[in-house]
């Protein structure tokens, strides 16, 4: 398979560097690699300038084609007309040395996919359930796998609230359980949404599929609006051996009020991907657990360690609930 590379970036030359030099160690190396650049200075093209790496193109983009969802369909609309496989991954990222290996491999295991996503290593810790162990409620449990659960599920589990469907599922409520709720397994499992940081589609999706546009700048969950639409069409898997380390640099990122407001608002344009027009009881559901998870957010302010930011990010999270009365997302 003849598979190219999107890396779509901001603002982090340093990062970038090293992921390349992860991308340089691979076992499979891609048949070209897309640099999408979207910065305000030209650190990351002297950067690149420096360096040499093999099938590599550079773009700049200008001002109407900077974020992350129009970097992603400018990155497609220059790939190789003869490319099989298309893999995106963020600018932070770090791979071990059989990344695509694996992840090419899954589309030979499963023909009928339309998507794999790739599984990161280093944000959760995960341990195997001993025999005749006893539950606890602040741990969640999968495939023989367990790890620590945060506040906001432990609490969502104590009001029946927590979700009702697999990991990398999305429940007619929303609010699921992320693909990192999938366990280092070592095994393959089907999903609905995939992170687009790591992720990877067939070249034929992009005939019909793109990136919407309504999630500007940063794109929070503009990830699970493209995937929660694809699944509609065929199926999509994670594979737990494709790994790789996010190490989430914090530059380029959005303010934190900006960002509680897009929790909401895209949070409820994402739900509304899945399930248009809900039922009055997920409605509630949905409702229930966003002003819960602001609660816990001002709750944090007080118990937190970034107590200014945390704030910030809540009071953007209610102003969020507030503009969905006024001028809720054009979907």
């Amino acid at each position: 398979m003849k598979f190219s590379l999107i890396i779509c970036t901001y603002m982090r030359p340093e990062p970038l560097l090293k992921l390349l030099i992860s991308v340089q160690n691979q076992v499979f190396y891609p048949n070209e690699i897309l640099i999408i650049d979207g910065s305000l200075n030209d650190r990351t093209k002297v950067a690149l300038d420096n360096k040499e790496f093999k099938n590599l193109k550079y773009f700049l983009v200008s001002d109407k084609e900077r974020g992350l969802t129009k970097q992603r369909n400018f990155g497609i609309s220059k790939l190789d007309p003869t490319s099989d496989i298309v893999c995106f991954l963020d600018d932070d990222i770090v791979l071990e040395s059989n990344y695509f290996q694996n992840l090419l491999n899954t589309y030979l295991l499963f023909p009928e996919a339309l998507g794999v996503g790739g599984y990161i290593v280093n944000e959760i810790k995960w341990d195997i359930i001993p025999e005749n162990y006893k539950f606890k409620i602040n741990e969640f449990y999968f495939d023989g796998w367990k790890r620590k659960d945060g506040s906001r599920f432990v609490l969502r589990k104590k009001l029946n609230l927590d979700s009702n469907t697999p990991p990398g599922f999305s429940p007619n409520f929303s609010h699921g359980r992320s693909v990192g709720f999938l366990p280092p397994s070592g095994k393959i499992y089907e999903s609905e949404q995939l992170m687009g940081g790591v992720s990877s589609f067939k070249k034929s999706v992009f005939e019909e599929f793109s990136f919407s546009t309504y999630f500007e700048g940063y794109g929070l969950y503009e990830d699970a609006d493209f995937c929660l639409r694809l699944a509609k069409k065929g199926k999509l898997y994670l594979n737990t051996e494709a790994k790789l380390n996010h190490y989430h640099d914090p530059a380029g990122r959005p303010n934190q009020f900006h960002y509680g407001k897009m929790v909401v608002r895209n949070g409820w344009y994402v739900w509304r991907t899945k399930n248009p027009n809900p039922i009055l009881k997920d409605r509630l559901k949905w409702n229930v657990i966003t002003f819960l998870l602001i609660l816990i957010r001002f709750t944090n302010v007080i118990n937190g360690a970034e107590k200014k930011a945390t704030f910030t990010e809540a009071i953007g999270r209610v102003v969020g609930c507030f503009s969905l009365i006024l001028n809720k997302p054009k979907r």
